[in-house]
């Protein structure tokens, strides 16, 4: 006899059935509603940050038991390590000459972290390391960013070239998981712990988004005149919003793997 057909697994069957603007319009819904919840669930919306970053902070963990332990880098891309080095390099600059606090310190351990990761990729654990796998041109983001950041930057009494490596670093972040994604649409299978870490990447993006999402409509758009004026106060939330629709595709295969029981996540063609 036929098992039954789960509730969530007719509802994902639906939605990959539907034409691409069907499943973009779902998502943006499916975004919006979760705004809303969480906007009457989370009272002080600064607490999304700081579950942001702790998300961010399992994520990471997840990803050196993996090296540790499994003694294998397979699946991870040196060249989003490198990237998320860069930003992170950049940032924390921008925080001791500009706005020093305590999330600074929590950058400077996440950046600590990114580089031991990548040290295990290109000298520990080299053998294990897909660099065939791993051909995306990181200048096709760099450079785009740099000169984006030259033209769009804040507006406030920061020295120039502050100003700009802050726009710069904004940026870089919100596609510095581009080769991460692209190595995982090479291989087209995705181990448990790679997954769990971009999944926790993915989250962690989202409630960042939220929190920024969140403080314009509680000050009633006043946020958006502290950051300055110009075209920088919608290019911080686009940025933001961008992060989280990168990955988005990734976490509803992520879930749509975990409800089926399956340990290992097959992604279909054109996911990247």
């Amino acid at each position: 006899m036929r098992p039954g057909r789960t509730p969530i697994h007719t509802i994902t069957t639906w939605v990959r059935k539907q034409p691409p603007k069907v499943k973009a319009f779902l998502a943006v819904v499916s975004a919006m509603a979760a705004l809303v919840l969480l906007r009457f669930i989370v009272h002080d919306h600064d607490n999304l940050f700081v579950a942001a970053e702790a998300v961010h902070s399992i994520g990471i963990s997840v990803l050196i038991y993996k090296l540790i332990k499994e003694k294998t880098c397979a699946g991870l891309s040196l060249k989003s390590q490198e990237l998320t080095a860069i930003f992170l390099a950049v940032r924390l600059y921008c925080s001791f000459v500009m706005e020093y606090d305590i999330h600074t310190l929590l950058d400077f351990a996440t950046f600590v972290t990114t580089l031991w990761v990548m040290y295990m990729i290109r000298f520990k654990l080299k053998a294990s390391y897909m660099e065939e796998k791993d051909n995306f041109a990181i200048y096709y983001v760099v450079i785009p960013c740099g000169v984006l950041a030259l033209l769009i930057h804040p507006s406030t009494s920061h020295l120039l070239f502050n100003r700009i490596s802050w726009a710069f670093c904004v940026y870089l972040e919100a596609v510095s998981v581009l080769p991460q994604l692209r190595v995982m649409q090479n291989t087209k299978i995705v181990e448990p712990f790679t997954a769990h870490y971009v999944f926790a990447l993915g989250v962690a993006r989202f409630l960042s988004c939220a929190h920024w999402v969140l403080q314009v409509l509680d000050t009633r758009g006043h946020l958006l005149v502290a950051l300055g004026y110009g075209l920088w106060p919608p290019m911080v939330l686009i940025s933001e919003i961008v992060q989280t629709f990168i990955l988005a595709d990734f976490c509803y295969y992520y879930v749509k793997s975990v409800f089926g029981g399956q340990l290992v996540l097959r992604l279909p063609s054109g996911v990247v």
